[in-house]
């Protein structure tokens, strides 16, 4: 008389992407990355599955998976802007214009948006202010930025932006990796890096 497999050997089963092994990653309803050894002595590579669907039993992947490494081209130039969530756009802005010294980008519209909100200059890039509320809590949040989302904005001076923040009682914390850097709040409590770069 034959015999079924133990359930042990039916969860041994490893299942095969583009003739790899793959091991899952992380896993939530949209998206899924597989680690996958491909042949023996190699680097991992990694795999990139979308809207797979999982077999409890066997993690059976039923969708080809498209590499990571294959490049994708679209024509990325740099970041344009990072959009800020602000409780009141003035206070805000005695933050970012009057300490940081920001300057407003004025061809930017600010009447076309159903909410307040300022456009300013972040060497070729922007912050855009947003009165907004904001979903993120205001109280326990990391004392460290670099903990924390977070806009890094790179500087020529660090020592320069700690007199500044000094001068100003704007609590602060340095990289604790020890290269030039410092991670401030803004008054609504988004983090800030301001990272030292030659040049």
């Amino acid at each position: 008389m034959a015999s079924l497999p133990s359930p042990s050997a039916t969860t041994a089963l490893q299942h095969k992407v583009n003739c790899a092994t793959a091991k899952p990653i992380s896993v939530n309803s949209l998206c899924h990355f597989y680690q996958t050894n491909v042949g023996s002595g190699r680097s991992p590579r990694f795999c990139f599955k979308t809207k797979a669907k999982l077999s409890a039993e066997t993690n059976i992947v039923e969708k080809e998976s498209t590499r990571l490494n294959e490049k994708i081209d679209y024509g990325v130039v740099s970041v344009h802007h990072v959009g800020v969530l602000c409780d009141n756009l003035e206070r805000s802005l005695e933050f970012y214009q009057g300490i940081l010294g920001l300057e407003i980008n004025e061809e930017r519209p600010h009447d076309k948006l159903p909410y307040r909100g300022a456009w300013l200059w972040v060497g070729s890039e922007m912050i855009h202010l947003m009165e907004l509320p904001n979903p993120d809590p205001l109280t326990g949040r990391p004392e460290h930025g670099g903990r924390d989302r977070h806009t890094c904005i790179a500087i020529q001076d660090v020592s320069k932006l700690k007199v500044i923040l000094d001068k100003a009682g704007i609590p602060y914390t340095l990289s604790r990796s020890g290269r030039p850097a410092i991670f401030t709040r803004d008054p609504d409590a988004n983090a800030l890096e301001f990272t030292q770069v030659d040049g």
